[in-house]
């Protein structure tokens, strides 16, 4: 049984003119200068860093940061935010819609995503996601205590853990409710006293003449197409970050109380954006 996220609705069929074919050779050359580019520098960022520093990353993620920004710009997607970043210690949840949802995040802040263990598999995105931090987590109740061990350690050198707690992507029209499951390892005893929760909502906003669930990419579309709509784009739409207020953990009274609060607030700001 897929644990994906299906329309009753067939995705959108995917059209492409002589103009794009042309746009997507450019932006393919420019895009894979920048990531491989981008991908060299971190590496080697990081023979040095990972001895010196650890768990600690004080350099490769502006790497991962300017890559993402300016991929936005190449791939002439409109790109805003509003609210502030949240400066205490924690994590970020989102909604998510597609692929493009690790782009945008990563552009305005430095970021670490926690991600499904079978993403460390996928050929070439399980490759850039363990280059940039990417923490893999397993859906066994038995390997709870583990990752609740590893989130800490994340935590503690500062690094801002950003989960989906939807669990899935979906077309960008709605949010879907969120699982409670993670927000469990917030609680822990060494956790929940100084950590904190900030909510962001994303939100597409669709090329002028095209559906609004233009950029959802879910259940099984095929990356490889999808990716090509995008960049075979003339006239772009935009993504737009809405950070809302962070909350300290110990002010909720458990996890699912918690995961209301945050999925009231993505609601909300996905619905006005």
């Amino acid at each position: 049984m897929s644990t994906s996220w299906q329309s009753e609705i067939e995705p959108d069929p995917i059209h492409i003119s002589g103009l794009g074919w042309a746009l997507i050779s450019l932006r393919c050359l420019v895009l894979g200068v920048l990531v491989f580019g981008g991908l060299l520098i971190l590496l080697t960022l990081r023979l040095f860093e990972r001895p010196m520093c650890g768990l600690h990353r004080p350099i490769t993620p502006y790497v991962t940061q300017f890559v993402c920004r300016n991929a936005f710009r190449v791939m002439g997607i409109g790109f805003r935010t509003t609210g502030d970043l949240m400066q205490e210690r924690g994590a970020v949840v989102a909604n998510h819609s597609s692929w493009l949802d690790i782009f945008a995040l990563n552009a305005r802040k430095r970021i670490y995503f926690v991600s499904k263990a079978e993403v460390a598999k996928w050929p070439g995105i399980g490759w850039l996601a363990k280059a940039t931090g990417t923490v893999f987590i397993e859906r066994n109740p038995k390997k709870a205590r583990e990752q609740t061990l590893l989130f800490e350690q994340r935590l503690k050198a500062d690094h801002k853990l950003v989960f989906f707690p939807e669990g899935t992507s979906t077309d960008g029209l709605r949010v879907l409710p969120f699982k409670t499951t993670l927000f469990a390892a917030f609680f822990s005893e060494h956790l929940r006293d100084f950590m904190s929760v900030q909510p962001v909502s994303v939100v597409y906003h669709p090329p002028k003449g095209e559906p609004n669930r233009y950029y959802g990419w879910w259940g099984d579309m095929d990356f490889a197409p999808h990716l090509l709509k995008i960049l075979a784009t003339v006239h772009q739409g935009s993504v737009e970050l809405i950070y809302h207020p962070p909350v300290s953990v110990s002010d909720f009274e458990n996890r699912k109380v918690l995961a209301a609060y945050c999925e009231d607030q993505v609601r909300r700001g996905h619905d006005k954006g």
